[in-house]
């Protein structure tokens, strides 16, 4: 069987449908065929974190949007529905293609889940691929919007193409991780930027010292106001943690992006990709 071939049995088709109401519901979804690998979501930390059923609402988001079939949730800490547990579970439904596809729930980056992942789908009985992380991509960007018009720091952008003034002067995304994360996250930051038509800056949800010079540099440009953006689904941080940031800076903040659409749509792209790649190698 040739690759192309196997890329078109594997792959979604798509399945066009009437768009149910909301701002975040698009106008087609995919469809698995029977037996294709799992798709299962690498979620950092324990089953046991306060935002562990965010996975969970996202997995059922994924299945129901744009899987057809269920997606599975794997934690890389503590025993309970640890992600190796949950890969070991797992057969092979065709011989050429994997038993699963590991889609890291982190929205951009991080070297320590992704060796994590890595070191799952090596470990695992059945054949696996790790896909790479969600972000960025504009819909992290989206998701951004969603969470500071929900907090009131901005206006919902509901019409294509219409500029929308942010409440907030000015905002800081903030991400976990090191520098490598601030550096993509600026990518979802600068069209962030563009969404909001305001300048937002980027840092380390831990460095106390850039958030501070980033409020301070939004304010001496003229900001009247900022807002903190947590650019993080939800269980890679202490809850506590945004808002202490945010008044250690005199801000609003927004709350993590949790179980929104667009992540969901993330990891069902996510999933294609890896497949796809792998097929086509």
């Amino acid at each position: 069987m040739s690759s192309e071939s196997q890329a078109s049995e594997a792959l979604p088709s798509r399945r066009h449908r009437t768009p149910r109401g909301g701002r975040h519901r698009g106008d087609e979804s995919f469809l698995l065929p029977p037996g294709s690998p799992a798709l299962v979501l690498a979620v950092p930390g324990s089953a046991r974190h306060p935002a562990a059923q965010v996975a969970a609402e996202l997995a059922r988001l994924v299945e129901i949007e744009h899987t057809g079939q269920p997606a599975l949730v794997g934690h890389l800490e503590g025993p309970e529905a640890a992600l190796g547990a949950v890969l070991a579970g797992l057969r092979q439904q065709r011989q050429d293609e994997p038993a699963a596809v590991v889609v890291p729930l982190v929205t951009g980056p991080d070297p320590v889940v992704q060796a994590a992942v890595r070191q799952a789908v090596l470990g695992a009985p059945a054949p696996a691929l790790a896909a790479e992380p969600l972000g960025p991509h504009p819909f992290i960007a989206e998701a951004l919007h969603d969470r500071l018009a929900d907090a009131g720091l901005a206006r919902a952008d509901r019409i294509r193409m219409m500029t929308m003034v942010t409440a907030a002067g000015g905002v800081v995304v903030v991400t976990p991780g090191d520098h490598g994360a601030v550096r993509q996250a600026e990518v979802t930051s600068v069209l962030l930027a563009a969404r909001l038509a305001t300048p937002v800056f980027t840092a380390a949800l831990d460095d106390d010292g850039a958030i501070k010079a980033a409020a301070e540099q939004l304010r001496s440009s003229g900001a009247h106001s900022v807002a903190i953006a947590p650019h993080l689904i939800g269980s890679e941080a202490d809850a506590g943690r945004i808002a202490a940031v945010a008044a250690m800076v005199g801000a609003g903040h927004a709350r993590p992006l949790g179980a929104h659409p667009a992540l969901a749509r993330l990891a069902a792209l996510r999933y294609v990709e890896a497949l796809a790649g792998a097929l086509s190698s």
